[in-house]
C-alpha cells in the first residue's frame, strides 16, 4: 500500500459500518479526506470503506486497548498517522431507570464513554507525537444535554460524559494545536433509531407510528434528522473554517433541544 496522497489528510472514524459513522465517512471523503472506517464488524467498516474509496479500513473494538493499539499500528505503519478523528462507535437500550442492571450500565457506560476515551486518547497520543496538530470529534447526543430523557438514563450519563470529556481533552490538548469537540445529533433515522421506536412504543404501550409522530412533535423543523445532517456538521468542524473553535458540544437537532 502506498498510502494516503501528501495532500490529504488521513481521518479515522469509529462505529463506521453503518449510520451515522458511515454517513461521516462518506462526507469526509467527498471533501477529499483520506478517509478510513473502522468498526467492531470488519466487513461493515471494510463495505464503508469502498463507498468512500478508502486506503484502509479496520477492526476496531473501542472496550479494548489492545484492539485499538493493533489497528494504529497497522494504520501507522501503511499510511501514516491521523490529523483528524471522530469517535462515533456507541450503543443503546431502552428500559426504565429501576430496570437497568449494574451490566447493563457498565455495557453502556463502557462503550459510549470508556471506549470513546480509550480512542480518542490513542489518537491523541499520536497526534502529540506527530506535532503538527490535528482535529477530534465526539460523537455525543442531545441526551448529553438534558437528562428529560425516557428509558435511556445509562445512555443520559454515558453522553454527559462525553461532553464534559471533550472539554477537558480541548483545554489540556489546545497547547499541541489539537482541537476537540462534541456533536450532539437529536432524533437521527438509523437503525438504531429504529430499535428505539420499537422498544419506546412497547414500553409506552403504544405502536412506533405514535412514537415517530412524537419525535416529529418534539423537533420544531419537523422532520427527522438525517445521518448526513450530523455528518456535514462534523465536517465543518474538521474544516479550517472552524480553526478557532475548540471545546464545543455543537447541537444538531432540528431545535428539539435548544441550549
Amino acid at each position: 500500500m502506498s498510502g494516503a496522497p501528501p495532500d490529504r489528510r488521513l481521518a479515522v472514524v469509529t462505529g463506521a459500518g453503518t449510520g451515522i459513522g458511515a454517513a461521516i465517512s462518506r462526507e469526509l471523503a467527498r471533501r477529499g479526506l483520506a478517509v478510513v472506517p473502522t468498526d467492531l464488524d470488519e466487513a461493515a467498516a471494510a463495505r464503508t470503506a469502498r463507498q468512500c474509496d478508502s486506503p484502509a479500513s479496520y477492526r476496531v473494538d473501542v472496550t479494548d486497548e489492545e484492539s485499538i493499539a493493533q489497528a494504529l499500528e497497522r494504520l501507522t505503519s501503511s499510511l501514516g498517522s491521523p490529523s483528524v478523528w471522530v469517535s462515533n462507535a456507541g450503543v443503546s437500550k431502552m428500559q426504565p431507570f429501576l430496570d437497568i442492571t449494574a451490566a447493563d450500565f457498565d455495557f453502556t457506560v463502557g462503550v459510549n464513554l470508556r471506549g470513546l476515551f480509550l480512542a480518542s486518547q490513542a489518537a491523541a497520543r499520536l497526534m502529540v507525537e506527530a506535532g503538527a496538530g490535528g482535529c477530534i470529534v465526539n460523537i455525543a447526543s442531545m441526551a448529553g444535554k438534558q437528562g428529560r430523557v425516557p428509558f435511556l438514563a445509562d445512555y443520559v450519563a454515558s453522553k454527559f460524559g462525553v461532553v464534559g470529556l471533550t472539554q477537558a481533552m480541548a483545554f489540556e490538548l489546545a497547547e499541541h494545536g489539537i482541537r476537540v469537540n462534541s456533536v450532539c445529533p437529536g432524533y437521527v433515522a438509523t437503525s438504531m433509531q429504529e430499535r428505539e421506536l420499537a422498544w419506546e412504543a412497547r414500553l409506552r404501550r403504544t405502536s412506533v407510528e405514535a412514537v415517530r409522530a412524537m419525535y416529529l412533535a418534539d423537533t420544531p423543523m419537523r422532520r427527522i434528522e438525517s445521518a448526513e445532517d450530523v455528518a456535514r456538521v462534523v465536517a465543518f468542524l474538521v474544516s479550517e473554517d472552524a480553526s478557532f473553535v475548540t471545546g464545543e458540544a455543537v447541537a444538531v437537532n432540528g431545535g428539539a433541544f435548544m441550549d
